[in-house]
């Protein structure tokens, strides 16, 4: 593969940036980011649609133009990337494509023209004019079919869109189609042929599943009279296209096609075709509509489409104004470094599957695994290399006759012990990253984290300096911890750029990370005698307490602030890139201890707990009595459980998608007993059941026992 582009969605300029638009620009960023290590020419695209009704409305009420509107949103989108260290002077994407742009016109005319000449494949013109007649969703910017809005109690009253809870339009005017109907057959043998084409399966299945229950032909344009901001219909500019068929175009208009600006700059040949990451609320549009725009008009389909899932709140409620439990992305900025971000969304969600997204795991998170893990590694090695060995990179051999003390010093004297251990991790962690199974991928690299913290500890090298003849045991030691980072950095790089290049140069290393292909990396060639740079701390613990006081003032004032525009204040305010500290990150109030200390008293795995922190935890056998579904909700089952209580507990569990309710009664589980009870759909949960989770799509996968065991014996 000699090229590579990778897309987000073009995000809808009718409000502000908000998580799901910041989640899916980071990974976007990492897969380029990462694919840029390999040496692989890639292109990075992100922007906005800035077309259509919803445009046009959002003007009006802020007494702006459309143009001067889409200007203001992007304003805000273009500070947002740049002050999370997305945009392309930070390394990020290439081009912040905008449908407004000339040359944009220019392509999509030129696609328009394609499709208007070609015939479907059972020979009928792909693009004819006839009526349309229906309920249409501006915020969706799609019609709406019957099983897709709820019927109003008052018959002189509009539907309700199921996905926004707005009102719909009634639509009845002159329209151009696209005869989507004819296209089901290919649709459905593309999905066949080429398996990948759209992930996780379960997508791919509720995708194959849609357009085999039949296709509807598709208005793809309104009247110049109703809906004036967009592109002019070619040679009839008493339309203006659909706002879906203008804005899916930009994938291949920004790179060149139809138009020479972009082609003389980027070339579409170089690099179509591309890797389109949206949400799997717009799957429909990116896996159907696109692919089917695409075959009428002779253009190769796209890479591929890979639909993540959406970001919950921690009770796992979707996050909205009206609940008050968005995530603030300047409180984000605030508080957080853009390497915690980076890290916690790639780590806490399953890429294709919802995640939940709270600032206490997002601090919980940067204290573990961060200040109490890659950042504890990295002074502890770099402190003691500075303290112990003249801040020079020690030697990592160990001579014949040194084999002996370091031997009864506890120390391996096999170097290629740890060496094969990060070498294995480093191929599962490459693997897992080209899948991007990014949770996966950075289980692997924290397992070289503990293992090589654990071999610290237990070399004490602290006590190996106060032993002259063991000198060279404690270089090796160094020496390995040090290398063991080096490997980390190549690994991270993508997904913490900023941490890692700061390892990379405290290492003594030149800054060459971008360029560094991890397949590449062999132990040792670290050079001994290498000058390491300052030692600086890189994720100071968050006070957890104290920064929530903070975030939930911070919170307070901005909702007594607000006016209700939802325009003006949906996230705060991002700040400019100027405003925050190069990492990103404003100082959070409370305690800024670094990550560890280097010298006697470290205690070595800092992410162990003691036997009293487990004994809090009440783990209990229980039996299920009863099991069923609750309406409205896929993924939860209603379950009873006797625990040996005068009567059965009530749990609510996220199950129902892999387990038969009938099929649980009767089995023996474990429950979480002494959790705080809460509500989910109106139901109360008085506990939580115990599960494996395995493989990619995370199945949970139950915890039981092979023996009998009483109701309510306790798990010790």
């Amino acid at each position: 593969m000699k090229a590579f582009y990778v897309t987000t969605p073009i995000y809808y300029a009718n409000s502000l940036p908000h998580l799901g638009h910041l989640y899916t620009m980071i990974v976007a960023d990492t897969i380029a980011r990462s694919k840029r290590q390999k040496g692989i020419r890639t292109f990075f695209l992100t922007g906005t649609d800035e077309h259509g009704i919803n445009i046009e409305r959002a003007a009006q009420r802020n007494n702006r133009t459309p143009q001067e509107q889409a200007d203001y949103v992007v304003s805000y989108f273009t500070k947002m990337t740049a002050a999370f260290g997305l945009d392309k002077a930070h390394g990020g994407y290439d081009i912040f494509m905008r449908t407004t742009e000339p040359f944009h016109y220019e392509g999509v005319s030129e696609l328009w023209r394609r499709v208007a000449k070609a015939k479907t494949p059972k020979g009928r013109d792909a693009i004819y004019k006839g009526h349309y007649e229906g309920w249409f969703c501006a915020a969706c910017a799609g019609y709406k079919t019957e099983d897709e809005y709820a019927k109003p109690t008052n018959p002189n009253e509009p539907p309700t869109c199921l996905v926004h809870e707005t009102k719909l339009d009634r639509i009845s005017e002159e329209s151009y189609f696209f005869r989507l109907s004819d296209y089901d057959e290919a649709l459905l043998n593309l999905y066949e042929t080429r398996s990948d084409f759209v992930k996780p399966e379960a997508r791919r299945n509720e995708v194959r599943s849609f357009v085999a229950g039949g296709l509807q032909d598709l208005s793809v344009s309104r009247l110049d009279s109703s809906v004036s901001w967009g592109v002019p219909v070619p040679d009839d500019p008493k339309h203006t296209m659909y706002v879906w068929f203008d804005a899916l175009s930009n994938y291949i208009t920004a790179i060149g096609f139809g138009n020479e600006q972009q082609q003389r700059a980027i070339g579409f040949e170089k690099f179509w075709p591309a890797l389109h990451l949206v949400g799997k609320d717009i799957l429909r549009f990116h896996a159907v509509y696109w692919p089917a725009f695409l075959m009428a008009a002779g253009i190769e389909q796209p890479r591929g489409i890979f639909a993540h899932g959406m970001w919950l709140d921690p009770t796992g409620r979707k996050m909205s104004k009206t609940l008050g439990n968005t995530i603030e992305l300047d409180v984000l900025n605030r508080y957080f470094s853009i390497d915690a971000i980076r890290y916690f969304c790639l780590r806490e969600m399953v890429f294709g599957q919802d995640g939940r997204f709270g600032y206490e795991a997002l601090i919980d998170r940067t204290n573990s695994d961060l200040a109490s893990g890659l950042g504890n590694l990295s002074s502890r090695a770099l402190t003691m290399i500075q303290r112990y060995c003249d801040g020079r990179m020690p030697s990592g051999n160990i001579s014949e006759e040194a084999l002996l003390p370091a031997k009864r010093a506890g120390v391996d004297t096999d170097a290629t012990t740890i060496a094969g251990f990060v070498e294995h991790a480093r191929d599962q962690f490459i693997r897992y990253f080209e899948e991007f199974a990014f949770s996966r991928a950075l289980e692997e690299a924290w397992a070289i984290v503990a293992r090589v913290d654990k071999m610290i500890s237990d070399a004490k090298p602290w006590d190996l300096a106060k032993d002259a003849g063991q000198q060279q045991t404690l270089n090796a030691v160094l020496y390995r911890a040090a290398e063991s980072l080096r490997w980390l950095c190549v690994l991270l790089y993508p997904v913490m750029p900023n941490a890692t290049r700061e390892i990379y140069k405290q290492l003594g290393m030149p800054d060459e990370l971008p360029a560094t292909d991890p397949a590449k990396l062999a132990w040792g060639e670290l050079q001994e005698g290498t000058e390491i740079g300052e030692v600086k701390p890189l994720f100071p613990r968050i006070d957890k307490a104290k920064t929530m006081d903070d975030i939930r003032d911070q919170k307070s004032e901005v909702s007594q602030a607000s006016s209700g525009d939802a325009e003006t204040r949906p996230s705060g305010r991002v700040p400019d890139a100027a405003e925050t500290r190069p990492s990103g990150r404003v100082q959070p109030s409370g305690q800024h201890t670094t990550e560890a200390e280097a010298v006697p008293g470290a205690e070595g795995v800092v992410n162990y707990i003691d036997i009293t922190d487990f004994a809090r935890i009440d783990l209990r056998v229980g039996e299920v009595r009863s099991a069923e579904r609750i309406p409205k909700a896929d993924k939860l089952l209603l379950i009873t459980v006797d625990i040996g209580e005068e009567k059965p507990r009530q749990i609510l569990a996220g199950i129902a998608q892999y387990y038969e309710p009938e099929k649980l009664v009767g089995r023996k589980i474990v429950v979480v007993a002494n959790l705080k009870p809460r509500k989910l759909r109106g139901h109360e949960s008085q506990g939580m059941l115990l599960a494996a989770s395995v493989g990619e799509e995370g199945k949970p996968v139950i915890a039981t026992f092979t023996e009998d065991v009483p109701n309510g014996a306790r798990l010790k």
